[in-house]
């Protein structure tokens, strides 16, 4: 099978390859800028786009510091493979990465040791369901149903710091072979959980692959075969808000 990655340019970078085309006439240039500000499309970036490519894969996490150790929350989107029939389902699930940095002095911390936990949707699930005195655990073998399992183990706690003012992460790593015991542990407050919350619940349908099944989907545009233009009238919205 044919495997299709989430990381491939999507529709909207499709449509925008197509709209950055059709500017390559200076006259084209406001019924650009107008449909770029409608739709939330910036051509300024330099580290985004190069001659109307996207330059690579981007990157976006949410980092929390702490005198311990260090958090950063990120997605990970699922994959996708075409079955023979055309159509295409998740071939890897995708989720949510906790990756954990020691801290070996005054805000500074070993970049190079770090440990990293996977959630699953479920797991999402009982974050964002998590309520202010409670608590739960994940526990994870990430080589398990394999001849490998049992090496190499995970346990991810959060438990309340109480008076409802956040949580407490603990990340305890167990490698057999290499006989080492691994501990992270950081405070979490409650507005830094709250940002949590809030981009978990986001992220929960697009980790899912949801977002590709219900999503929007662009008319195919064909690329030698030339398209009427349609009249774009001025928005006064957007002339005074420049």
């Amino acid at each position: 099978m044919l495997k299709l990655s989430r990381f491939l340019p999507s529709r909207n970078e499709q449509a925008r390859n197509f709209l950055l085309r059709k500017a390559t006439k200076i006259k084209d240039t406001f019924w650009l800028s107008a449909f770029s500000s409608q739709h939330g499309i910036s051509t300024s970036g330099p580290d985004l786009v190069a001659n109307g490519n996207f330059s690579g894969r981007r990157f976006a996490q949410y980092t929390i510091f702490k005198g311990k150790a260090a958090l950063s929350v990120s997605p990970k989107l699922p994959s996708f493979c075409i079955m023979d029939s055309g159509s295409s389902r998740v071939d890897r699930k995708g989720g949510v990465m906790l990756t954990f940095w020691p801290a070996v002095g005054q805000r500074k911390y070993d970049w190079q040791k770090k440990q990293v936990f996977a959630l699953s949707p479920t797991e999402v699930g009982s974050l964002i369901s998590l309520g202010p005195d409670e608590s739960c655990e994940f526990l994870h073998d990430p080589s398990m149903k394999s001849s490998l399992e049992g090496q190499v183990k995970k346990s991810l706690s959060v438990t309340p710091l109480g008076n409802s003012s956040g949580y407490f992460l603990n990340l305890n790593v167990v490698n057999t072979v290499q006989k080492t015991n691994e501990r992270f542990s950081l405070p979490v407050t409650k507005a830094e959980f709250a940002v949590m919350r809030t981009a978990l619940s986001y992220v929960l349908p697009h980790i899912m692959g949801w977002d590709q099944v219900i999503g929007p989907r662009l008319p195919n545009i064909p690329q030698n075969t030339p398209r009427q233009r349609r009249e774009v009238l001025p928005d006064p919205d957007f002339e005074w808000g420049r």
